[in-house]
């Protein structure tokens, strides 16, 4: 019995520590005003270096791990910058006396952009035949809208929002439409014609999940059809956040996509298949383990739990997707036969050239 007096101080002291972050919350969200007041950025990298090194010096005094230290000061600066982010959005929002419709709302990204423009002070309306989401008004089928909307966001799947853009053609809104799609192939032909129209029609591309709280880092892709003023206004939704706003042609958007996504979902489907096909390996695998195979099976897990609906839209609706595939189906073959050969000199040059690619792009990020 002697542990239970024990534990219960650990909860006070767990409580203790709750407080001191809920304390430190309404710190950063002062500090967030100021910044704003001041026109500061929300995020100052050598602030952060200063934060982790005094938390990791205090906690080494203190007999403390550094890695303990460390992971928990990058925790407490992420949620500080999703509320300072969060704050601003709300405060600097363009959206008051404004409405939107979310066209496919119910979905996950669907709820995300209906609660990230309702964050700027949107009215936002949900259009979408699986039936209403809490906390926003609803329609079945967007056509008996009044589509006098500010704007207008086609969030449904792939195929559905070809039709829908399509339709929308003869409708012809009055306000900002854009796409949300994770490809535009698929979009091409009625986003040019819409374009054509006259239509202030834009195209976008969150590269994040529905469960994305903080855009710092995060990048958002904008299209830009032939009516600049569409994809000004479609990026001015993105200026209050830290997200890296990208622009690209229409057409070399798909070719990026066949391999940032096309390639690097098809290596995680290849290796879970390899897994689940491993006969009677797969028995040990779980009591076996490595650094390199814990991450990788880490990354396979998230994507097991993904949508395989969208995952195979982004595969076969990709009109270059097939080269991505092919060129990835030529590397596996040629770790193959290096290996088969016994060409050890070959086999490194593979890996120090992966490391020069990817140490590249490392410093081409951190420059964002």
């Amino acid at each position: 019995m002697a542990i239970k007096p024990l534990r219960e101080e650990l909860g006070r002291i767990d409580q203790e520590i709750l407080k001191l972050v809920a304390r430190r919350q309404e710190l950063v969200l002062e500090i967030g005003e100021a910044k704003a007041q001041e026109g500061l950025a929300i995020r100052d990298f050598g602030q952060e270096k200063v934060v982790v090194e005094r938390v990791v010096k205090t906690a080494m005094g203190l007999g403390l791990s550094p890695d303990l230290a460390r992971n928990l000061a990058l925790m407490l600066i992420d949620a500080s910058l999703t509320a300072q982010e969060k704050s601003r959005v709300t405060h600097q929002g363009k959206g008051s006396g404004r409405r939107a419709l979310v066209i496919g709302g119910a979905g996950k990204m669907g709820q995300w952009m209906a609660r990230f423009l309702s964050s700027q002070n949107y009215e936002v309306e949900i259009a979408d035949p699986a039936g209403p989401v809490e906390g926003f008004s609803h329609q079945s089928r967007w056509q008996e809208t009044t589509l006098d909307h500010d704007m207008v966001v086609v969030a449904a799947p792939l195929r559905a929002s070809r039709k829908i853009l399509e339709e929308m053609l003869e409708a012809k809104p009055k306000g900002l439409v854009f796409d949300i799609g994770s490809l535009k192939s698929p979009l091409r032909d009625p986003l040019q014609a819409l374009a054509r129209a006259g239509i202030k029609v834009a195209s976008v591309h969150p590269m994040f999940g529905p469960d994305t709280d903080l855009l710092s880092g995060r990048h958002v892709i904008f299209v830009d059809l032939g009516v600049p003023q569409a994809t000004r206004e479609a990026r001015a939704l993105f200026d209050s956040t830290m997200a890296v706003q990208v622009e690209m042609p229409l057409e070399m958007h798909d070719k990026v996509i066949a391999y940032v996504l096309g390639v690097s979902h098809a290596i995680n489907i290849a290796f879970f298949t390899t897994l689940t096909g491993s006969g009677e390996a797969a028995a040990q695998l779980a009591e076996v383990s490595s650094t390199t195979f814990d991450a990788q099976l880490g990354i396979a897990s998230g994507v097991t739990q993904d949508n395989p609906h969208l995952y195979f839209e982004i595969q076969s609706l990709n009109d270059y997707g097939s080269d991505a595939l092919d060129a990835l189906v030529a590397s596996a073959k040629r770790v193959r036969q290096v290996i088969r050969d016994g060409d050890e000199e070959a086999f490194v040059d593979m890996m120090n050239r992966g490391r020069r690619y990817i140490e590249g792009h490392r410093i081409s990020r951190s420059r964002e």
